[in-house]
């Protein structure tokens, strides 16, 4: 069984002992400590620029009204190209966390059984609507992480930047199978938050996040390890419009955000 977990890079490979198991499972962990910078266009009107983005419709999980003013450097790996890679050998496919599908739905194939797991309520309906096109089911469940699905149903499962449960990542995959998941770093975006709120904790801050601790869990749940790597992702924001977009559809970055209360930092 093979695990890829991408937390903004991570490659393991995890085994039993064959006198208990014959499954292999592979691993990569991607974690991005990302480190964002930001600065404003002085050129442009600043209360014009955080109307437009109060305004702004955000559905599902796209991003694209930041293009062009939130500009990020590229991870030292492509999610997708690695995801594709995998898909070649599938039969069987699981995206955990989908969003509104959006991901999903763009990818140029999909293993011939394909389903999605969402569970933030806004997006649910997005990612049915999408995926169903496509003959995608999108399934719910509940809050201890549990899948709706049997054990060994899957040859792939890949999740970015959503929540998993390796107990129930290992008990879903066939062995064989493979897990490639994409995480957010544990100092995402530092630098803004603390310019902000001096003093603020990491928005992932608890040591489960830390990355020798994500590779401890994977090996502890049965994995053996490949492949490690992290990577720092610098970012510009490039007018404050984007700034508050970003904090607005991210409402746990700042928890307690508003424009009013934050407007002469």
């Amino acid at each position: 069984m093979a695990c890829l977990v991408s937390a903004d890079t991570l490659f393991m490979q995890s085994s039993c002992d064959s006198s208990i198991c014959e499954m292999m499972v592979d691993v990569i962990i991607i974690e991005g400590d990302e480190r964002y910078w930001w600065y404003m266009n002085v050129e442009m009107d600043f209360d014009r620029l955080i109307e437009e983005a109060q305004q702004a419709h955000f559905a599902g999980w796209d991003f694209s009204w930041l293009a062009g003013r939130k500009v990020q450097s590229g991870l030292p790996w492509n999610y997708r190209d690695i995801v594709i890679a995998y898909m070649q050998d599938s039969e069987a496919m699981l995206d955990m966390d989908t969003g509104g599908g959006e991901f999903l739905a763009q990818l140029p194939f999909r293993s011939p059984f394909t389903c999605a797991t969402e569970n933030y309520p806004p997006n649910i309906p997005i990612a049915k609507a999408r995926l169903g096109q496509l003959g995608i089911e999108v399934y719910q469940y509940g809050e201890d992480n549990v899948l709706p699905f049997g054990d060994r149903q899957f040859d792939l499962v890949i999740n970015r930047h959503g929540e998993y449960d390796l107990t129930e990542i290992w008990r879903v995959l066939q062995p064989g199978g493979v897990f490639l998941t994409q995480q957010v770093g544990a100092n995402n975006e530092i630098e803004l938050n603390e310019f902000l709120t001096p003093g603020i904790p990491p928005m992932y801050s608890g040591d489960e996040f830390a990355f020798e601790n994500l590779i401890k869990a994977c090996k502890q749940e049965g994995f053996d390890m490949r492949r490690a790597e992290t990577a720092g992702v610098p970012s510009d924001y490039l007018d404050i419009g984007a700034v508050v977009y970003q904090l607005k559809v991210i409402s746990w970055q700042i928890p307690d955000f508003t424009v009013a209360a934050y407007h002469d930092r």
